[in-house]
C-alpha cells in the first residue's frame, strides 16, 4: 500500500507533465478504436440491408454475381416461366419475379449523372415483394407503365429531385425517359447506392432485352418451412446445377463477401497508421517518465536513505505508467467513438451514408483499447524505471541529476545502432537490386525495420553531429541566445535523439511515398508517351463498359482517322502437353497495334490480328514452350472453341497490358455470339494529321450526353493520373498527421519538462542580465533545432527507402525514379515552423518564472 500511496501522490503531484503523454495514449487509443467501430459499423449497415432484401430463397442463374464475367451491359436471367414452376414447390407461400441492372446510368435534366462518386451502383429495378421489406414509397406513388419512375429518397435529396422531375437512363439496350412519380425511403440505412424502379415491362425490354425473363426469383417460405427446407424442395424441382439456389442467409454472406475485402482494406490500413501513431507515442511517453525520473532524483534517493528497495522504487514508477494507461485509454476509447461518428459524417459528405443508429461498440473494441493502452504505457516506462531503480541513497545528497547511464552503455547502444543500420542499408541495396518482387519485397521491409531501429538507436550519437551542424547555419546568426539553445539542445544527446526520433518516424514515411508516388507519376508518363499512339481515350471512370450507341457516336466524329475497340473475354487455353489455363484475353481492333506500340520477341504484333491469329507475353510463351506458328487451342468461356495460331509474342519489357494476350476482334466474333459478346472496355482514337484540336472538340460536344464518360487525350490522362496520385498521397498524409501530431507534442512536452529541470539555471540567465524576450528566443530555437533534427532524419531515411522501393518495383514498370524536391523542401521548412509552435507554451510559461523563486529552487 505505501507503494501504491506514494505512486498516486507522484501522479498527483505531477499531473500537468504528464498531461501530454496521456493525450498521445488517447490519441492512439482513440484511434484504434475508432476505427474498429467505424469497421464494425460498416458490416453492421451492410449485414442488415443485405439481410432486407434477400428472399427467403433466392433463384438466380449460374451467371449471376460473377464478377469474373466479362459486361454485355445486360444481366444475367431466368426465364419467367420459372415462377410458375416454383409456385407449385412444396413449401412455397409466394413467387414474385426480380427484374434489375446495374449497368445503367442514370442522369437529370441538366445531363447530370445521379450516381454515387463512392463507387456504389446505379440500381433500376422493378418493384417486388422484397422491395416492400427494405423500402417504403414515402411521397408519390408506384410507377404504373411506361415513362414512370420512383426514386430513392437519399438521391432526391441529394440532387434535389422532385416529383415531376424527368431522368434520363442510359443502357446498353438504348436509352429511354421517364418522369419522377414517386420518391421512396429506405426503412434501414443506404450506404450510397442510386436505386431507381420502373414498372416491371419496362425493366424487361429495355434494361434485360427479354420481356419473358427476370433476373432472379424471390420465393417465400410457408408458415413453418425453414429457409432450408425450402432451398431443399427448390433444387430437387429444378434440378441441381441447373440455377443458383441460395437461402437469405447465403445470400447476405456472398453479398457482403463482395465488399468485405473493400471493408478489411479500409480497417487494416487505418491500424496500420494507428500503430504508427502508438510508436510514436512510446517515446514520448518513454521521454517523459526519464526525464520526471531524472527531476526526482532526491527524493528517489531519500526514499533509498530511509528503506525503500530497488523493486519498491522500481514499482512506484510503473504503478504511474499503469495510472497513466488507464486513464488515458479510458478517455482514449470514448474519443474512439467519437472519432468513428467523425468518420461516418465524412463518408457521408463522400456519398456514402451511414447512420449513427447502426453505431456499432463489440465489448472486445474498448478491451482492446484498454489493454493496448496500458501495455504500451507501462512497457514505454519501463527503462526508466529500472533506472529509477537504480539510484543509490547517496543521490540525496548531491543534485547533480541521475547518474549517467556510462560510457559503456552509451558506446555499446551506438555500436549496435551502427551494425542494424549498415544491416538495414545492406538489405534495401538488396532489395533495390533484386531480380525478382517477391523476394526484394521482403528484404525491403527488412531493410526498412532494421534502419528505422538502427537510427532510433544511433539517435544521441547523431544527435551530436546534426545538431551542430543545423547550430552553424541556423542558430549562429542570432548570436549568444542561438550558441545558448545550440548547447541546450546538445546537454543530453540521449532526449534530444528520442524527441526527433519520434518526428523522423512519421517524415520517413512522408519522404518515402512522396517518392515512390512521384515516380509512378513520372514512369507513368513515361511509358505513354513511349508506348501509347492514340491521341484519345474513351472510358468510364466507375468501370462501366461502352455502351453501343457511344461507340457509334465516336465513329461518326470527323477528323477521326481510326476508332480502335477493345474487349475482354474469358477463355480456357490448351497448351502443348494438354494443360489446361483460364487466362483473359484481349478482342481488339487491328488498329490496336497502331494505338498501343508493344514490342515483341518473335513475330510482328499486327500478324495477331489476323483470322484466327494470336499473341501470348513472353513470359507465358516461355512456361508453355510456345513458338510462333504454334497452334493453341481456345475455349471462349461465353462461345465455342477456335484453334489459334501464335502469330506473335509481346516482350515481357512494357507497362502498359503487360501480360496481355490479343486476337482480333472479328476473330472473337467467330467463336462467341452477338448476345453474348462483352461491350467494349474502353475505345481508342486517332485523328487525322493536324486535326487532332478539331477532334477533340468534337469528340466532347458529341458525348456531352453521357456524362458517364470521358474523353481524354494524353495530357489530361497525365493529369488525371497525377491528380489520383495526388489524392492518395493526401489521404495518406492526413493519416499520418496523428503521428506528426503526438511527435510534436513529444517536443513540446521535452521543452516544458526541460524549462521545469532548468528552472533555477533560468532564473540565474534572467538575474545576470537575459531578457524574457532572448529567454522565449532561445527555448523557440532550441524546439526549432531539434525539429529540423528530427527531419532531417526522417527526410533522409525516408529517401533511403523510397529509392529502395521505386528500384524494385521498376520490375512491375515503375522505371523513372522521381525526387520530389519541392515537397521534401516544404516539409523541411514545415518542420521548422513545427518547432516554432511547439515552443510557444514552454517559451511563455519560461517567461513568466519570478526571478527569485527560480534561484531559490533547488
Amino acid at each position: 500500500m505505501t507503494v501504491l500511496r506514494t505512486s498516486l501522490r507522484n501522479f498527483v503531484a505531477h499531473k500537468g507533465r504528464m498531461l501530454l503523454s496521456g493525450v498521445a495514449v488517447v490519441l492512439s487509443v482513440a484511434f484504434v478504436c475508432g476505427t474498429l467501430v467505424f469497421t464494425d459499423t460498416m458490416n453492421t449497415t451492410f449485414d442488415r440491408l443485405f439481410s432486407e432484401t434477400a428472399a427467403d430463397v433466392t433463384v438466380s442463374s449460374k451467371d449471376a454475381g460473377n464478377d469474373e464475367m466479362p459486361d454485355t451491359g445486360k444481366p444475367a436471367t431466368v426465364p419467367a416461366s420459372l415462377l410458375g414452376e416454383l409456385e407449385g414447390v412444396d413449401g412455397v407461400a409466394s413467387v414474385s419475379g426480380s427484374a434489375y441492372s446495374m449497368s445503367v446510368t442514370v442522369v437529370d435534366e441538366d445531363n447530370k449523372n445521379m450516381g454515387s462518386t463512392t463507387g456504389a451502383p446505379t440500381i433500376a429495378s422493378n418493384w417486388s415483394e422484397t422491395d416492400e421489406r427494405s423500402m417504403e414509397v414515402s411521397s408519390g406513388r408506384l410507377p404504373r407503365g411506361a415513362g414512370e419512375v420512383v426514386v430513392d429518397a437519399d438521391t432526391a435529396e441529394k440532387h434535389g429531385l422532385k416529383l415531376g422531375d424527368e431522368l434520363r437512363t442510359i443502357a446498353a439496350t438504348g436509352d429511354f425517359r421517364a418522369e419522377i412519380v414517386g420518391v421512396a425511403t429506405f426503412r434501414s440505412t443506404n450506404p450510397g447506392a442510386t436505386v431507381v424502379y420502373f414498372d416491371t415491362e419496362t425493366v424487361q425490354t429495355k434494361l434485360l432485352g427479354d420481356g419473358d425473363a427476370y433476373t432472379s426469383v424471390a420465393v417465400t417460405a410457408a408458415e413453418g418451412v425453414s429457409d432450408d427446407e425450402l432451398k431443399r424442395n427448390v433444387v430437387a424441382a429444378l434440378g441441381a446445377g441447373e440455377y443458383k439456389v441460395q437461402t437469405q442467409e447465403e445470400y447476405a454472406a456472398e453479398s457482403q463477401d463482395d465488399i468485405g475485402g473493400f471493408l478489411d482494406v479500409i480497417k487494416y490500413a487505418l491500424l496500420g497508421f494507428a500503430g504508427i501513431a502508438v510508436l510514436v507515442g512510446i517515446f514520448l511517453i518513454v521521454n517523459t517518465f526519464s526525464m520526471l525520473v531524472a527531476q526526482r532524483t532526491r527524493e528517489i534517493g531519500l526514499m533509498r536513505a530511509i528503506g525503500s528497495s530497488r523493486r519498491q522504487v522500481n514499482r512506484s514508477v510503473l504503478v504511474e505508467a499503469l495510472l497513466l494507461g488507464v486513464l488515458g485509454s479510458v478517455l482514449g476509447v470514448g474519443a474512439g467513438v467519437g472519432l468513428a461518428v467523425g468518420l461516418m459524417e465524412l463518408m457521408g459528405l463522400a456519398g456514402m451514408n451511414l447512420s449513427t443508429d447502426d453505431l456499432t461498440v463489440k465489448w472486445t473494441t474498448p478491451v482492446v483499447g484498454v489493454v493496448l493502452g496500458v501495455l504500451v504505457t507501462v512497457l514505454a516506462a519501463y527503462l526508466p524505471a529500472r533506472r529509477a531503480g537504480k539510484v543509490s541513497p547517496m543521490a540525496a545528497l548531491r543534485d547533480d541529476g541521475l547518474p549517467a547511464a556510462g560510457s559503456r552503455v552509451g558506446r555499446v547502444r551506438a555500436g549496435v545502432g551502427l551494425v542494424l543500420t549498415l544491416a538495414g542499408a545492406g538489405a534495401l541495396a538488396v532489395a533495390a537490386g533484386s531480380d525478382e518482387a517477391s523476394g526484394g519485397s521482403l528484404f525491403l521491409a527488412l531493410g526498412v525495420l532494421l534502419t528505422l531501429v538502427g537510427f532510433v538507436l544511433i539517435g544521441p550519437l547523431l544527435a551530436g553531429v546534426l545538431v551542430r551542424a543545423l547550430g552553424a547555419v541556423v542558430l549562429r546568426v542570432f548570436g549568444p541566445v542561438g550558441r545558448m539553445a545550440e548547447r541546450n539542445a546538445l546537454r543530453n544527446p540521449r532526449r534530444t535523439g528520442a524527441t526527433g526520433a519520434a518526428l523522423m518516424i512519421g517524415l520517413a514515411l512522408v519522404a518515402s511515398l512522396s517518392v515512390v508516388g512521384a515516380s509512378l507519376v513520372a514512369s507513368a508518363s513515361d511509358e505513354l508517351d513511349r508506348s501509347v499512339g492514340a491521341d484519345f481515350i474513351l472510358q468510364s471512370d466507375v468501370g462501366q463498359p461502352v455502351v453501343p450507341e457511344v461507340a457509334e457516336r465516336l465513329r461518326s466524329v470527323e477528323g477521326i482517322e481510326h476508332v480502335t475497340e477493345y474487349r475482354g473475354l474469358e477463355a480456357a487455353l490448351t497448351v502443348p502437353g494438354g494443360g489446361s489455363v483460364k487466362e483473359w484475353v484481349t478482342a481488339a481492333s487491328p488498329t490496336y497495334a497502331q494505338d498501343l506500340r508493344v514490342e515483341t520477341v518473335a513475330g510482328e504484333l499486327s500478324a495477331a490480328y489476323e483470322r484466327d491469329a494470336m499473341s501470348v507475353p513472353e513470359d507465358f510463351a516461355e512456361e508453355h514452350g510456345l513458338e510462333v506458328g504454334d497452334e493453341v487451342k481456345v475455349d471462349f468461356e461465353r462461345g465455342g472453341t477456335a484453334t489459334l495460331t501464335v502469330n506473335a509474342i509481346t516482350a515481357a519489357d512494357t507497362s502498359v497490358d503487360q501480360g496481355a494476350m490479343y486476337l482480333s476482334i472479328a476473330t472473337a466474333e467467330r467463336y462467341v455470339p452477338e448476345d453474348r459478346m462483352p461491350l467494349n472496355m474502353m475505345m481508342f482514337a486517332k485523328a487525322e494529321e493536324g486535326q487532332e484540336d478539331a477532334a477533340y472538340a468534337a469528340l466532347k460536344e458529341e458525348l456531352e450526353p453521357f456524362p458517364q464518360y470521358k474523353v481524354r487525350n494524353q495530357a489530361d490522362y497525365k493529369q488525371v493520373l497525377e491528380d489520383q496520385v495526388g489524392q492518395l498521397l493526401n489521404m495518406v498524409y492526413g493519416l499520418l498527421a496523428l503521428a506528426i501530431v503526438v511527435a510534436v507534442l513529444g517536443v513540446v512536452n521535452t521543452l516544458a519538462l526541460s524549462v521545469v529541470e532548468r528552472t533555477r539555471e533560468i532564473g540565474l540567465m534572467r538575474a545576470i542580465g537575459l531578457s524574457r524576450r532572448q529567454l522565449r528566443r532561445m527555448i523557440r530555437l532550441e524546439s526549432v533545432v531539434i525539429a529540423l533534427f528530427g527531419a532531417l532524419l526522417g527526410l533522409g531515411l525516408g529517401m533511403g527507402w523510397g529509392v529502395a522501393a521505386q528500384r524494385l518495383l521498376a520490375l512491375e514498370g515503375l522505371k523513372v525514379l522521381e525526387i520530389p524536391w519541392p515537397t521534401i523542401a516544404t516539409v523541411f521548412v514545415g518542420a521548422a515552423v513545427v518547432g516554432l509552435v511547439a515552443a510557444l507554451v514552454p517559451a511563455f510559461r519560461a517567461g513568466r518564472m519570478n526571478v527569485l523563486n527560480a534561484i531559490a529552487t533547488e
